[in-house]
């Protein structure tokens, strides 16, 4: 297992001593998954905090439709708060979950268990200061989508997507940025022509 990516991204935040290291070794698991293999099904407890050491994923619910609503994307190089995917509610509460969560590309993650999470906080006190952080920024980011998406037009939405995620937009099909957006592939096309339009010529 390589856990040198997970201390890098901690450490971005408060370095480690040697002695937490090896106590987070073992305690973090480490899993390759298919494009198209889920971490996590609508109905059932979501049971690990997951970080991306190569690959994308996104989290996503389905509506009584069967139409698809994508939540949140997670990738090796985005932001530090972006690397990480989870149902938090259903983590924490052990409640059946309402979301998916799905590889869109060949992934690796690292997992943390409730359980194990909970040791790591108590014995790495550093750590759950770093997790507050992640989840306040990631609580903070979601006060923003929302009020996007009553006060903001489908343009603006897709140019704060690219500016969140900078990366993905070249990784993703337009389907699924359209569905972040909450709009159609064919009008998120039309946004990115007008767009391409306005920019100025050499």
């Amino acid at each position: 297992m390589n856990l040198q990516p997970l201390i890098d991204h901690f450490e971005g935040f408060i370095p480690f001593k040697e002695t937490e290291k090896h106590v987070l070794e073992e305690r973090v698991t480490q899993r390759s998954i298919r494009r198209r293999q889920t971490l996590l099904q609508e109905g059932f407890p979501c049971k690990h905090y997951s970080f991306v050491v190569e690959g994308c994923f996104r989290l996503f619910a389905v509506d009584q439709k069967g139409t698809e609503h994508n939540l949140q994307f997670a990738a090796e190089n985005d932001r530090p708060a972006d690397r990480w995917i989870a149902d938090i509610g259903s983590f924490h509460s052990g409640q059946p979950s309402g979301l998916f969560i799905e590889a869109i590309e060949p992934s690796v993650v690292l997992q943390i268990e409730k359980q194990d999470l909970y040791f790591l906080y108590t014995n790495i006190p550093k750590l759950d200061r770093i997790f507050k952080v992640i989840i306040e920024n990631k609580y903070v980011e979601l006060q923003n989508r929302v009020l996007q998406s009553i006060s903001s037009t489908a343009q603006e939405r897709y140019l704060t997507f690219l500016e969140q995620y900078p990366t993905l937009a070249l990784r993703l099909p337009n389907t699924q940025i359209a569905s972040y957006l909450g709009i159609t592939p064919e009008f998120l096309s039309k946004i990115r022509k007008d767009l391409a339009s306005t920019q100025p010529h050499p």
